[in-house]
């Protein structure tokens, strides 16, 4: 199989330092100065070396330095470069490899980055070649992503056998109204796809419907009810954990980590160093989370600040995760991505979803 392989150096960026992406040279500069680490090649090498251990045959064709090819050198694997790029890269170095590709006749492009880096490769390719994305970005909502980077091995597999695919969308948001808790994502195509639902995540499902307001609303006046004094409540995005602070009479981001405690706000929109310096401060802390509706995601997706640093220091014992009855009736699993494989594989398993009003649901993470 051939395949073509680019990285995004900048995709995800913006996660743990609260940016919520990196579109764009200003927003890129900011998330510098916040001391953001590049992550998207780190993603990339673990996806590499799953590809590697299970002996997959594949020629890669891939792009220069930080774009493909040094991902590929240090994990002991070959690729011919076809396509020269910048330094710093930009959207327009993803279309040229794009076009190499093409031009390449490459049976899939591998790549990773978030939906923008999708975005830019559909705009090329169309349907022409498939796509299966590495997830490194900070706004995942389009459905070419492998689940992890390692399920990315799992769906070349499935491609190689069956050869099959499916049309997925490819979704974007405008990361300035994100950034302004505005949540507007836009339909941009539909790609093709590895037909593996069991290693491909699907689009973010929202929800709309009287009836999950109210599931809402029951949840959050519950989980408010239960806050206990002295205890620092970091809480994820999301309309879920939005109703915990409304209940409480308090604001909430809903697009950010924010902080609160003794029902007052501590902290908005944090970043994860933030975070850290607020845990060196307050003894006892826990976590409110919500999955992300169809996708499963409750760690990896949206949330970065809350990485494994973050998690291991406030301990998975007092990590909470609250859904809906609607939402988990369409999410019967759910999934993390921290990055950390040994956290991610200890947080697997089995856990209690608060779902209502003294109501829990053991649903299975994988």
């Amino acid at each position: 199989m051939k395949v073509g392989f680019v990285v995004n150096p900048i995709a995800g960026m913006g996660g743990a330092v609260g940016l919520k992406g990196t579109d764009g040279d200003k927003i890129l500069r900011e998330a510098l100065a916040r001391g953001a680490e590049r992550v998207s090649s780190q993603r990339a090498e673990i996806a590499l070396r799953a590809i590697k251990d299970r002996g997959l045959k594949v020629e890669f064709v891939t792009c220069s330095g930080d774009m493909g090819h040094k991902a590929l050198e240090s994990v002991g694997l070959k690729g011919e470069v076809v396509c020269r790029t910048a330094t710093p890269s930009t959207s327009e170095d993803t279309v040229k490899a794009a076009k190499a590709f093409l031009t390449e006749k490459v049976d899939l492009i591998l790549f990773a980055g978030g939906d923008g880096t999708a975005r830019d490769l559909l705009g090329v390719v169309g349907q022409q070649i498939p796509l299966i994305g590495i997830p490194s970005g900070v706004k995942m909502h389009s459905a070419v992503f492998a689940m992890t980077p390692d399920d990315v091995a799992g769906s070349m597999m499935s491609f190689c056998r069956a050869g099959k695919t499916r049309e997925a969308e490819v979704m974007d948001v405008d990361e300035d109204r994100f950034r302004g808790g505005v949540l507007q994502a836009k339909l941009f195509g539909y790609a093709a796809v590895p037909d593996d639902a069991d290693h491909v995540q699907s689009s973010k499902m929202t929800y709309h419907s009287g009836s999950a307001q109210d599931e809402r609303e029951e949840l959050g006046q519950y989980v408010s009810e239960s806050i206990e004094e002295g205890i620092m409540y970091i809480m994820g995005p999301g309309s879920t954990t939005e109703s915990v602070a409304k209940s409480m009479g308090l604001k909430k981001t809903l697009l950010g980590v924010d902080i609160y405690k003794d029902c007052d706000i501590l902290a908005e929109d944090v970043s994860e160093s933030k975070i850290l310096e607020l845990l060196g401060l307050h003894r006892y802390a826990r976590i409110i989370v919500s999955p992300i509706g169809a996708q499963g995601f409750i760690l990896g997706r949206g949330n970065q600040q809350l990485s494994p640093r973050v998690l291991r220091k406030v301990g998975l014992q007092n990590l909470v995760v609250i859904s809906t009855p609607t939402k988990l009736r369409s999410t019967p699993v759910l999934r993390v991505d921290t990055g950390d494989p040994e956290l991610d594989e200890s947080i697997r398993g089995r856990i209690k979803v608060l779902t209502g009003y003294k109501r829990k649901k053991l649903v299975r993470v994988q």
